[in-house]
């Protein structure tokens, strides 16, 4: 299987390219993830359609990784939602009160608090994402870590920061 996966795969690539709009690190990152799928099939069990195998399977990854894409985009503007509000105690001008200044710096503080009691690797996550706006392709990147593993630090912080963050 591996030689199809081998032989097929610039088709896979243009497959990919044509549905991503030709981001080249999450066409290799596909590919790299039927590269591992296809080395973990059992070698005795052969499709009959190799071709069509890996393009059910290539498919089946892109949507994965789509829906993977909206839980986040989801989950952050629910997090931005809930923790971002605008109060009604703004002025005029739009400039926050004294009061929503100190209730925001109170907040802040125990955020801070909150994510220091966080694993390191989980700190670094969110603080690359959170506080200094980088995409989850390029924290995996710039931390060595599978996207996936991005995803689920982010999870564990949010969880922890919701628990411990009253807003």
């Amino acid at each position: 299987m591996i030689a199809a996966y081998l032989e097929q795969r610039e088709d896979l690539a243009r497959f990919c390219r044509a549905r991503l709009g030709g981001a080249s690190s999450d066409i290799d990152d596909v590919l790299q993830d039927i590269y591992l799928k296809v080395a973990a099939l059992d070698p005795s069990i052969q499709p009959d359609n190799p071709r069509a195998f890996l393009f059910r399977l290539t498919s089946n990854l892109l949507m994965d990784r789509w829906r993977s894409g909206q839980r986040a985009v989801h989950r952050d503007s629910e997090w931005r939602r809930l923790n971002h509000e605008v109060g009604s105690s703004e002025d005029l001008e739009g400039a926050p009160s004294a009061e929503a200044v100190v209730a925001g710096r109170e907040r802040l503080a125990c955020l801070v608090a909150a994510l220091e009691t966080l694993p390191s690797k989980t700190q670094t996550v969110f603080r690359l994402h959170k506080f200094e706006g980088v995409s989850y392709a390029d924290v995996a990147a710039q931390l060595g870590i599978s996207r996936s593993s991005v995803e689920k630090h982010m999870m564990d912080a949010l969880r922890v920061l919701a628990r411990k963050v009253q807003p």
